[in-house]
Protein backbone atom coordinates (compact mmCIF):
# COMPACT_ATOMS: atom_id res chain seq x y z
CA UNK A 1 0.00 0.00 0.00
CA UNK A 2 1.17 3.15 -1.00
CA UNK A 3 0.94 5.93 1.63
CA UNK A 4 0.78 9.82 0.09
CA UNK A 5 1.61 12.61 2.03
CA UNK A 6 -0.94 15.36 2.53
CA UNK A 7 0.82 17.47 -0.25
CA UNK A 8 0.02 14.85 -2.70
CA UNK A 9 -3.10 13.25 -1.84
CA UNK A 10 -5.54 15.31 -4.25
CA UNK A 11 -3.17 14.07 -7.14
CA UNK A 12 -3.65 10.84 -8.94
CA UNK A 13 -0.77 8.27 -8.84
CA UNK A 14 -1.80 7.24 -12.02
CA UNK A 15 -2.79 9.49 -14.96
CA UNK A 16 -5.77 7.99 -16.27
CA UNK A 17 -9.48 9.42 -17.50
CA UNK A 18 -12.75 8.04 -17.45
CA UNK A 19 -14.04 9.10 -20.76
CA UNK A 20 -17.73 8.36 -19.76
CA UNK A 21 -17.99 9.39 -16.10
CA UNK A 22 -16.30 12.67 -17.69
CA UNK A 23 -19.10 12.92 -20.20
CA UNK A 24 -21.81 12.18 -17.66
CA UNK A 25 -20.84 14.92 -15.14
CA UNK A 26 -20.05 16.89 -18.62
CA UNK A 27 -23.45 16.69 -20.01
CA UNK A 28 -24.96 17.31 -16.29
CA UNK A 29 -22.56 20.41 -15.01
CA UNK A 30 -24.34 23.95 -14.39
CA UNK A 31 -23.69 26.58 -17.66
CA UNK A 32 -21.02 28.99 -16.76
CA UNK A 33 -23.56 32.18 -16.71
CA UNK A 34 -25.75 30.64 -13.95
CA UNK A 35 -22.26 29.29 -11.59
CA UNK A 36 -21.57 33.04 -12.27
CA UNK A 37 -24.37 34.23 -10.22
CA UNK A 38 -24.48 31.23 -7.53
CA UNK A 39 -21.21 32.70 -7.11
CA UNK A 40 -22.60 35.73 -6.92
CA UNK A 41 -25.04 34.73 -4.27
CA UNK A 42 -22.82 32.84 -2.22
CA UNK A 43 -20.33 35.61 -2.03
CA UNK A 44 -23.16 37.78 -0.90
CA UNK A 45 -23.74 34.79 1.82
CA UNK A 46 -20.21 35.16 2.62
CA UNK A 47 -20.40 38.74 4.80
CA UNK A 48 -21.68 38.64 8.58
CA UNK A 49 -23.58 41.58 8.34
CA UNK A 50 -25.51 40.56 5.20
CA UNK A 51 -26.18 37.59 6.82
CA UNK A 52 -26.78 38.71 9.87
CA UNK A 53 -29.69 40.57 7.97
CA UNK A 54 -30.40 37.53 6.15
CA UNK A 55 -31.25 36.04 9.53
CA UNK A 56 -33.38 39.00 11.24
CA UNK A 57 -35.47 39.16 7.71
CA UNK A 58 -35.91 35.10 8.17
CA UNK A 59 -37.84 36.06 11.37
CA UNK A 60 -39.72 38.85 10.50
CA UNK A 61 -40.29 41.64 7.95
CA UNK A 62 -38.75 44.87 8.27
CA UNK A 63 -38.25 48.53 7.72
CA UNK A 64 -34.74 49.76 7.06
CA UNK A 65 -34.98 51.51 10.57
CA UNK A 66 -36.37 48.73 12.58
CA UNK A 67 -33.57 46.64 11.29
CA UNK A 68 -30.53 48.85 11.95
CA UNK A 69 -31.37 49.36 15.14
CA UNK A 70 -31.89 45.59 15.86
CA UNK A 71 -28.92 44.60 14.18
CA UNK A 72 -27.14 48.12 15.69
CA UNK A 73 -25.98 49.28 12.66
CA UNK A 74 -26.45 52.87 10.86
CA UNK A 75 -29.17 53.36 8.78
CA UNK A 76 -26.88 54.15 6.01
CA UNK A 77 -24.83 50.81 6.18
CA UNK A 78 -27.91 48.80 6.21
CA UNK A 79 -29.18 50.50 3.13
CA UNK A 80 -26.14 49.99 1.29
CA UNK A 81 -26.03 46.02 2.27
CA UNK A 82 -29.99 45.83 1.72
CA UNK A 83 -28.90 46.90 -1.99
CA UNK A 84 -26.65 44.64 -2.50
CA UNK A 85 -28.69 42.11 -1.31
CA UNK A 86 -31.73 43.19 -3.08
CA UNK A 87 -29.83 43.63 -6.67
CA UNK A 88 -28.90 39.73 -6.27
CA UNK A 89 -32.59 38.87 -5.57
CA UNK A 90 -31.94 37.41 -1.99
CA UNK A 91 -34.48 40.48 -0.60
CA UNK A 92 -37.25 42.51 -1.58
CA UNK A 93 -38.98 45.13 -0.46
CA UNK A 94 -42.58 46.69 -0.66
CA UNK A 95 -43.66 50.38 0.23
CA UNK A 96 -46.15 51.04 2.45
CA UNK A 97 -47.17 54.80 2.78
CA UNK A 98 -43.54 56.23 3.28
CA UNK A 99 -42.04 53.22 4.99
CA UNK A 100 -40.30 50.72 2.61
CA UNK A 101 -40.42 46.95 4.44
CA UNK A 102 -38.07 44.12 3.34
CA UNK A 103 -38.26 40.48 3.28
CA UNK A 104 -36.65 37.38 2.08
CA UNK A 105 -37.19 37.03 -1.76
CA UNK A 106 -38.32 33.67 -1.24
CA UNK A 107 -38.11 30.56 0.99
CA UNK A 108 -34.85 29.41 -0.81
CA UNK A 109 -33.12 32.01 1.01
CA UNK A 110 -34.37 30.78 4.41
CA UNK A 111 -33.24 27.59 3.51
CA UNK A 112 -29.50 28.64 2.41
CA UNK A 113 -29.06 29.84 5.64
CA UNK A 114 -30.83 27.62 7.72
CA UNK A 115 -28.76 24.79 6.01
CA UNK A 116 -25.10 26.81 6.51
CA UNK A 117 -26.09 27.37 10.41
CA UNK A 118 -27.55 23.94 10.91
CA UNK A 119 -23.70 22.81 9.21
CA UNK A 120 -21.72 25.71 11.11
CA UNK A 121 -23.63 24.69 14.83
CA UNK A 122 -22.90 20.70 13.59
CA UNK A 123 -19.19 20.98 12.99
CA UNK A 124 -18.62 22.91 16.57
CA UNK A 125 -20.47 19.57 18.11
CA UNK A 126 -17.75 17.07 17.16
Amino acid sequence: MVVLEARDADICEVPLVDPDRVRRVTASLTDERTASELADTFAALADATRLRIIEALSLEEMCVCDLSAALRLSQSATSHQLRILRNLRLVKHRRAGRLVYYSLDDDHIRGLFAQGLDHVREGRRR
